[in-house]
This record gives structure tokens, C-alpha cells and sequence, in this order.
């Protein structure tokens, strides 16, 4: 078995690693998609994307643009479709939005961003602010409908959730929700959830990382509200955790190939979890990512093996 350090061998290509003759699917051995739908709407997703925050914003502020359209190319061409992005994330939105346009993908992507404009000093978030900032979303996407717009770290709920709830009342956001990491705001996170008419909410979700699993999720699957999950790796904790070592062979028995398979088939076995949504800049992570979406996902004695493995080793 093979960990993230090493040489991803089954996925390595030169170049895009979408070059795979018949595209991740077939190399999977015809495996199908894990979609999970949006409960108000039975719209199905699949159940990995990718995020555009840490590495990705890097070379984006950087301007690797070849780099990055090779990522996003790899989740296209094999059947990913979520990517989650937002104004606070240095140029990512901007440059995604470019690269998307100019590969003609626009009607591909389940376009998912924020409305990031922090209220200052203890006043209000502006709502011409708030406004304009949506509108180059709007610009950067080339895409109206918008498919999910939240509301970024419950900055000012009152305010840029009246916003979002009048566009979409105009047809010009599918989906409405806010997020948040950090349990140190799951009750305000909770509050909003039960108060304002949420399609969506994302928050941190990880192996070693479990109480949304008390006290986020049960309110989403009461609601109704779809769950985008953020941080599957820890950020770098849980790379730090295990190290060089190779995964547990039992993990093998649903698939696992790499440890960020075993990291985000977790997430993703909650049946509150819609999408996982890992951020990469590398197009053969991206691959390996996308492995996560097929197959089997962990059973409730695996996922207690799974945290229980990851609990006994040394913290990071």
C-alpha cells in the first residue's frame, strides 16, 4: 500500500492526469459513482469535489494557472462536478472561474461559493459590499443561476442571509447556505440552521475530527439541509499523523488505496454528508481523491476501526 508521500503509481502520469485512457471510471474497474442527493431537491452529487483554499489559492495567487486547469480538468473528466470556492480565498474564485470559462464548463460544475464580507469594528456587514461581491462571483463563474452561494463563517447571518434569500426568490442562486469551522460556533452554526430556510450548510468533518457528527449533522438530516464537508485532511494534521506509514491492510477490503481515501471515504460514510470537497493543486491528488468516490464506503464496525487506528497514533 502506498501513502500520499509516496509515488502515487496507479494514477502518475506526465502531464494531466486526466490523460488515463477511459478516464477514472474504468480504472476503477467500472465502478460506479457514490452520489448522494440534495434532500430538498433529489439533485444527486458526487460525493468527492474539491475545494480551492490552502495549495490551491497558493499557485493561484502565484499564477500556476496550467497547473490548476489541469486539476480541475482531472475532476471533470472523471465525474466529479462539486468545487467549492470563495472571495476570502486569495484568487482562487477568479481564477477558477476563468479556467471553467475557458474550457466551456461552466453547465459541468456545481458551482458552489461564498459571501465573504466580514463585518468591522462590531457594525454590520455592508450590504452594498456584500452586493458587489456577489456580483463578481456572478462575473468570475460566467453562470447564472449561481448553483450554491453561503454565507462564509456566519459572518453577519442577518444580513448577507437577506441577500442570498432574495436572489435566490429571483432565480439567480439555486441554493442557499452558510458555513462554518471550528466547533467553537457549532451552537450559532445550529441556530442558523433551525432559523433561516438553508439548503446547505459546510462545515469541518474528519477521522479525528467527529463532533459534527453529534451536533451538526442530526439537525441536517431533521431539516433536511445537505452537508458539504471541509477539511477531511485536517488541513496537514492528520498527514503529519501517520506519517510514512503504509495504510492497515484491512482497510484495503472497501477499496482503500491511499491514506487520503481512508480520510475522506470517512467523511464521506456519514449519511448526513452530501460532498466532500478536499483541496488540492495537484492533478494526480486530485485522481487519487477522486478514488474515494467509488466503490464502498465504511460500515459503522470500520468506521470505529478507522477512528479508533487514527486516535492511537501520536497527535500531531
Amino acid at each position: 500500500m502506498i501513502s500520499r508521500r509516496d509515488c502515487l503509481k496507479y494514477t502518475m502520469l506526465a502531464g494531466a492526469a486526466t490523460a488515463l485512457p477511459g478516464g477514472l471510471l474504468q480504472a476503477m474497474q467500472g465502478q460506479k459513482w457514490i452520489k448522494r442527493k440534495i434532500p430538498k431537491t433529489g439533485e444527486e452529487l458526487p460525493i468527492v469535489g474539491l475545494g480551492s483554499s490552502a495549495s490551491f489559492r497558493q499557485l493561484a495567487d502565484a499564477g500556476e494557472i496550467e497547473q490548476l486547469r489541469d486539476v480541475i480538468k482531472t475532476l471533470l473528466d472523471n465525474g466529479g462536478s462539486v468545487f467549492d470556492t470563495a472571495p476570502g480565498y486569495g484568487r482562487s474564485e477568479e481564477v477558477a472561474g476563468r479556467i471553467i470559462q475557458q474550457l466551456g464548463a461552466t453547465d459541468d460544475v456545481f458551482w458552489a461559493t461564498k459571501l465573504n464580507v466580514v463585518p468591522r469594528g462590531g457594525n454590520s456587514a455592508d450590504p452594498a459590499e456584500a452586493r458587489a461581491q456577489l456580483e463578481r462571483s456572478f462575473d468570475y463563474i460566467g453562470k447564472n443561476p449561481i448553483d450554491l452561494v453561503q454565507v462564509h463563517n456566519l459572518a453577519d447571518v442577518p444580513t448577507q442571509m437577506a441577500i442570498l434569500k432574495e436572489q435566490k426568490a429571483e432565480g439567480r442562486i439555486r441554493y442557499i447556505g452558510t458555513t462554518y469551522t471550528g466547533e467553537s460556533r457549532y451552537n450559532d452554526l445550529a441556530a442558523a440552521m433551525k432559523n433561516e430556510p438553508l439548503d446547505f450548510v459546510g462545515v469541518d468533518y474528519a477521522v479525528d475530527n467527529r463532533n459534527a457528527a453529534q451536533e451538526i449533522f442530526p439537525i441536517a438530516e431533521d431539516l433536511g439541509i445537505a452537508v458539504l464537508v471541509y477539511l477531511p485532511f485536517g488541513r496537514s494534521r492528520l498527514w503529519s499523523r501517520v506519517g510514512d506509514r503504509p495504510i492497515p491492510d484491512w482497510a484495503t477490503e472497501i477499496g482503500i488505496k491511499s491514506w487520503a481515501q481512508f480520510f475522506i471515504k470517512y467523511a464521506a460514510a456519514h449519511p448526513a454528508v452530501t460532498a466532500v470537497t478536499p483541496a488540492t493543486s495537484k492533478p494526480h491528488h486530485m485522481l487519487d481523491n477522486l478514488g474515494a468516490g467509488v466503490g464502498e464506503l465504511p460500515d459503522k464496525t470500520l468506521l470505529k476501526r478507522m477512528a479508533d487506528y487514527v486516535d492511537g497514533l501520536p497527535s500531531a
